[in-house]
């Protein structure tokens, strides 16, 4: 804000006095010499307070963006800097009328900021205030004497003071000038140095920590939250500290002011937090936090794209101004790369984690090999099925660890490297700490996106004799119950003989009607109803032994028996039954055939087990 000098102002100093011009000469060679502006501001003000008689003197510049009046430099005791808004007091007063004063009683001019005194200790009785004005005549500022020792301020006094700041309004001027742009060059080279620090920083959590502490600091704020966008949940979420640990906090990504932030792309500064709509008062009273005062932009990448927004929240001094809004849209300029990066890396670790410890649950084994035929991972199925540790199998080249036994292991390896396709290779054996072992192997390359190779990968299937058993109980049992007799150590290859009820069932004239369907008619309706004999048979805990042609051959009371079995196979029978006539009903809408069936049922002493070779087993 500036202001133009009242021409009311000009005759009562024009007819005061005027100031010696060497003097004035003197004073400009005085200020020539000084190298700082608060060096030229203390300079001044001795010579007012010398030229005047006064016990003191205060310059207030003002401040446009905050609207406020500071001092840059006070004689006597009062050092440190005082902001005033520059409507109010006897300063505010002179600054927004652009008229000179003398205040003869100050304690009763109801203009008079008592609280000043009262902060200070200092009694003001009398003052001389004036404008400062610059080249073009606009007012920067105002020019405060106190206490003349002797008798009152005086009209000449006035005159004296005006002429000084006229001749040094120069110096107030160009100064400003300079350490603005001194200002805003270290600024530059402050946002390159910390974009550049923050830039190598991968870990998300940390940058995210790193960026609100920064955009805090910089504009002088109570606390800042970087909210980013996670385009699977449409949310906006942030890391933030709690003591020792972290907690994230996620809501809608359109809620509230940053949620409007985000939607809309325009920044959002709100002096007055609790007078908008758009602010949601329920985070305050849940953290005990108290909004005055809300600046909130959006973080927009190289591709034009909102990633996210930056909301810093209680300007410590005032208001958030303009001069905050192109601070804080350039900060986040330069650190939505970075940000995107370690989002990025963040999204990539959390699939490594995903794929790592899905490889570690997976039953089979896997073994993943680099382009040099080094073993770079080994899950845990792979180092149980061969017996050995992880650690004997990682970094080491794949020749040294396969070694001679296992040698074809190598070439079958380079061969699909080589035509760059898979093989899978059945009921082999290979050879490890002087054990043999009976796997399945798939072997395949690894390609990358460029469809270029960077190793290969081998996967091993366990079909040691405890496998072969389970998968052969499997086909006849519930696989739950196949899996406890195993862990029971029952020795399933041996023959038992213990009581049970067969069930037999077969399709009646199956010859005639397998003549009418044709081979694929036959095979069809065959496969449609085993799977519902099949399942009338296990829901009742019967075991089925095996297909023979159109029959089907269960049993109840193997190879776990229980008190009810021939209640059981006998409901089975039922079920079969009735699941047959609907069957039929169906069959007949379609204009099909309908079946008949015949079941019979036995009750008396068997000999069970599971007869074979270690490659090929059957239970009956």
């Amino acid at each position: 804000m500036t202001l133009k000098m009242p021409k009311l102002a000009k005759p009562a100093i024009e007819q005061s006095q005027t100031v010696n011009s060497d003097f004035l000469l003197s004073i400009s060679s005085r200020l020539a010499r000084l190298s700082s502006f608060d060096e030229i501001l203390a300079e001044l003000l001795v010579i007012i307070t010398d030229q005047t008689q006064g016990d003191r003197s205060t310059i207030f510049l003002n401040d446009p963006e905050s609207q406020e009046l500071y001092s840059r430099k006070a004689e006597g005791k009062l050092k440190h800097e005082i902001r005033i808004l520059n409507t109010h007091g006897i300063a505010g007063f002179v600054f927004s009328k652009g008229e000179p004063i003398i205040v003869h009683d100050v304690q009763n001019d109801p203009r008079f900021e008592k609280s000043i005194d009262e902060d200070t200790g200092y009694e003001t009785r009398n003052m001389l205030c004036l404008p400062i004005q610059n080249a073009q005549l606009e007012i920067i500022g105002v020019v405060q004497v106190l206490n003349k020792k002797q008798s009152r301020f005086t009209k000449s006094d006035l005159s004296h003071v005006a002429q000084i700041m006229q001749h040094s309004s120069f110096f107030i001027q160009s100064n400003q000038a300079i350490e603005k742009m001194q200002l805003q060059r270290r600024r530059e080279l402050d946002l390159l140095n910390i974009v550049s620090e923050m830039s190598s920083e991968i870990r998300i959590n940390v940058l995210l920590q790193k960026v609100m502490n920064e955009a805090t600091r910089m504009l002088d704020a109570d606390r800042s939250t970087l909210f980013l966008n996670d385009e699977k949940t449409n949310q906006l979420w942030s890391q933030v500290s709690q003591g020792l640990d972290s907690t994230e906090i996620r809501f809608p990504n359109h809620l509230g002011i940053a949620g409007a932030v985000f939607q809309n792309g325009v920044t959002i500064n709100i002096p007055h937090a609790y007078a908008d709509m758009r602010f949601n008062p329920a985070f305050d009273k849940q953290t005990g936090f108290f909004t005055k005062s809300i600046l909130c932009v959006p973080i927009v990448n190289q591709h034009n794209k909102i990633i996210g927004v930056t909301q810093v929240l209680n300007k410590r001094i005032g208001a958030f101004n303009a001069d905050d809004e192109a601070r804080l849209k350039a900060f986040t300029a330069k650190i939505a790369i970075a940000l995107q990066n370690a989002d990025l890396f963040a999204k990539e670790q959390n699939m490594k984690n995903y794929n790592s410890s899905m490889l570690q649950s997976m039953t089979n084994g896997v073994l993943t090999l680099n382009e040099e035929n080094t073993i770079i991972t080994c899950n845990k199925a792979g180092a149980h099925i061969l017996g050995i540790s992880a650690e004997q199998v990682i970094n080491q080249n794949a020749t040294t660890f396969f070694g001679n036994e296992n040698s074809w292991v190598l070439d079958k390896l380079k061969q699909v490297v080589s035509d760059a396709t898979t093989d899978v290779i059945m009921d082999a054996e290979i050879t490890f700490s002087g054990e043999l072992h009976s796997v399945n192997l798939t072997l395949m390359p690894l390609i990358d996106i460029h469809l270029k190779n960077i190793g290969s990968m081998i996967m091993i299937e366990d079909i040691s004799s405890e496998k072969r058993m389970k998968s052969t109980m499997s086909r006849y049992i519930d696989p739950s119950i196949a899996s406890q007799l195993l862990s029971s150590g029952g020795d399933m290859m041996g023959g038992k003989s213990v009581p049970a009820t067969v069930l037999f069932s077969d399709i009646r004239g199956f010859t005639t009607l397998s003549e009418k369907l044709g081979p694929q008619g036959t095979v069809n309706m065959l496969n449609d109803y085993f799977e519902l004999m099949v399942d009338c048979i296990t829901k009742e805990g019967g075991m089925l032994d095996k297909f023979i042609g159109d029959a089907i051959m269960a049993a109840f009371g193997i190879p776990l028996g229980h008190e009810d079995d021939e209640d059981r196979a006998l409901r089975a029978s039922i079920s079969m039954i009735r699941k047959l006539k609907e069957w039929n009903v169906s069959r007949l809408n379609d204009g099909k055939m309908p079946i008949d069936i015949g079941i019979g049922l036995n009750t008396d002493t068997v000999v069970s087990g599971n007869i074979g070779s270690k490659k090929r087993m059957d239970y009956t």
